[in-house]
């Protein structure tokens, strides 16, 4: 989720990893993995990403003891999740892991729109995959919770919301849009300030200061709609668990809300760098 792209040709300053012509790796295909680098640590950085704010939320949601402080130990697990996906991914690709980053860069012209799709591709298979390694692990306990054995999305029962956002009932569809655009503006607006030189960069410790923000994010306002803030960390959990065994209700559940944290992530970060551009303007000294 970091600023990646404030390099014009979109890819992180790299320092040569071998001497000579011999690469330095002794695993066979170095120039192929080489050249796809930067789309392999989205892919990882993201499963990471989702790996350790899945898991966090299925602990507290199958552990009645952590009930109490249930909200704090999310936001804790997917801020300190995130910190530890940057710092695999920050320096190979710039650690964007978020859709909504990698527009966000390529439209204000800090990131290759030829890298785009790829880096969206990645960005959501790997958070399908960190969705699916969530599974594995608590497997025994998702098909034990419910007295009918069954895998439910919302109610009593539900364990879709492990994986995936839903927003509060009480929400209309455009609280919901207002306020993942809102927060991910926020996000975007921020992380731009961290990464500009002339005002307080966090060179050398981005992967902390980003992983805070998403904790302030979440423990602030994340309990109106789940704070997705990020497309690929929903989109990608949600495809996983229709085919897992939760049905098409992923994606009906909220009056089809599916589409909120998509599309509003994505118009929210285009805003909030767009307002940083505009308005944050550093001394030229």
């Amino acid at each position: 989720m970091s600023d990646a792209g404030l390099e014009k040709n979109g890819s992180a300053s790299h320092e040569p990893l071998g001497n000579g012509n011999k690469p330095p790796r002794a695993f066979p295909l170095y120039g192929l993995r080489y050249a796809m680098r930067e789309y392999l640590a989205e892919f990882f950085g993201t499963a990471l990403l989702l790996f350790f704010g899945n898991t966090v939320v299925a602990t507290v949601t199958f552990n009645e003891t952590f009930a109490p402080a249930k909200w704090v130990i999310i936001t804790f697990g997917w801020g300190f999740g995130l910190a530890m996906a940057l710092y695999i991914s920050m320096g190979v690709s710039g650690g964007h892991l978020n859709p909504a980053v990698t527009i966000a860069n390529a439209v204000y012209g800090h990131f290759s729109w030829i890298k785009v799709p790829g880096f969206i591709f990645c960005q959501v298979l790997g958070a399908f995959f960190g969705a699916a390694l969530t599974y594995g692990v608590f497997r025994p306990q998702f098909h034990t919770f419910a007295p009918d054995g069954k895998l439910h999305v919302g109610g009593d029962y539900g364990t879709g919301g492990i994986f995936c956002t839903y927003p509060n009932p009480k929400n209309s569809t455009w609280d919901n849009f207002y306020t993942e655009c809102l927060l991910t503006g926020i996000l975007m607006f921020v992380i731009r300030s961290m990464f500009e030189p002339k005002l307080t960069p966090v060179n050398g410790y981005a992967p902390i200061a980003v992983g805070l923000l998403v904790f302030t994010i979440g423990l602030c306002v994340g309990t109106t709609t789940g704070y997705a803030i990020n497309p690929a960390r929903d989109f990608g959990p949600r495809v996983f668990t229709a085919i897992a065994g939760w049905g098409s209700e992923p994606f009906t559940a909220s009056n089809h809300y599916f589409w909120n944290p998509i599309v509003a992530p994505i118009v929210g970060a285009i805003v909030g760098f767009g307002l940083y551009e505009l308005v944050i303007i550093p001394n030229e000294d």
